[in-house]
């Protein structure tokens, strides 16, 4: 139900009818099945993002395997994959990571897949700093001991161990989320650090297993700003057409054509190349 009221809100969006479209009708199909993305409440949209992601894959992958069963039914053969859990949500968006972790007594390295849709990056800075910084912070390898000690196989103890992330699998979309609500002294608070990230030519391969390193140059093509503090806040957005190469400004019922200069927000909470 919430898959078709978001191919509803897509539609109108793309067929231009409208100075701007609202998104009414799909929140509210969307909070009946999530009540805790309620109106009267504030949102994380880095949150709100991977629900939508998690219910739109549950949708189509539900679509998929009952179309391969009725194929299997009617004696056309059963698809293999349809009970892998792809949809169009993971063929886009869906990487892997691989942590290599190291055991600092036998040095014996095993390594934990893991899937993800939308990468966290910590903010190395208070002031200013590149997304490339944030990228080799959370690339850079990180020391596991005391309590945060790994269960050695090998050793049949808990001992110190290094991890590392590494890119084996690159999606065609990748989202990053810039980690800005942290803790600091016991209290939470909102970084309001400029992060510089690049239009074209994003390198991944400095973080990827030698295998996936094809096609891993990404080009900005949408950007979500968060303006406000933690209590309060205002959401915008900023995004690439995919015909004109124009960026145009998404601000409640405002949509407005920007330069490529305005693109470059000191408020960017979300990237997607």
């Amino acid at each position: 139900e919430s898959a078709t009221a978001f191919g509803c809100l897509v539609s109108d969006m793309w067929l231009g009818e409208f100075d701007y479209v609202s998104p009414e009708a799909f929140h509210s199909v969307f909070e009946k099945r999530y009540p805790a993305f309620s109106r009267r409440t504030q949102h994380d949209a880095q949150e709100f993002l991977i629900c939508v992601l998690d219910d739109l894959h549950e949708a189509f992958k539900e679509v998929r395997a009952q179309l391969c069963q009725g194929r299997y039914r009617s004696g056309a053969g059963a698809s293999r994959g349809s009970g892998s859990g792809t949809s169009i949500v993971t063929q886009l968006f869906e990487g892997q990571l691989s942590y290599g972790i190291t055991c600092l007594k036998c040095k014996t390295i095993t390594d934990r897949p893991e899937s993800f849709t939308v990468l966290s990056l910590p903010i190395p800075s208070t002031r200013v700093c590149s997304l490339q910084d944030c990228l080799e912070c959370f690339f850079q390898p990180d020391t596991l001991t005391w309590n945060n000690q790994i269960h050695c196989y090998w050793c049949g103890t808990n001992q110190d161990a290094t991890v590392q992330a590494t890119i084996t699998k690159a999606p065609q979309i990748i989202i990053f989320h810039l980690k800005r609500f942290a803790w600091q002294d016991k209290h939470r608070r909102k970084l309001s650090t400029t992060v510089c990230y690049p239009f074209s030519n994003l390198d991944l391969s400095p973080y990827s297993s030698t295998f996936s390193c094809n096609n891993a140059e990404y080009s900005l093509c949408a950007v979500v700003n968060h303006a406000g503090d933690l209590d309060y806040g205002h959401y915008t957005a900023f995004c690439k057409h995919s015909v004109t190469k124009h960026w145009y400004s998404f601000d409640d019922a405002q949509v407005t054509q920007i330069p490529d200069t305005a693109v470059q927000a000191d408020t960017a909470y979300l990237l997607f190349y």
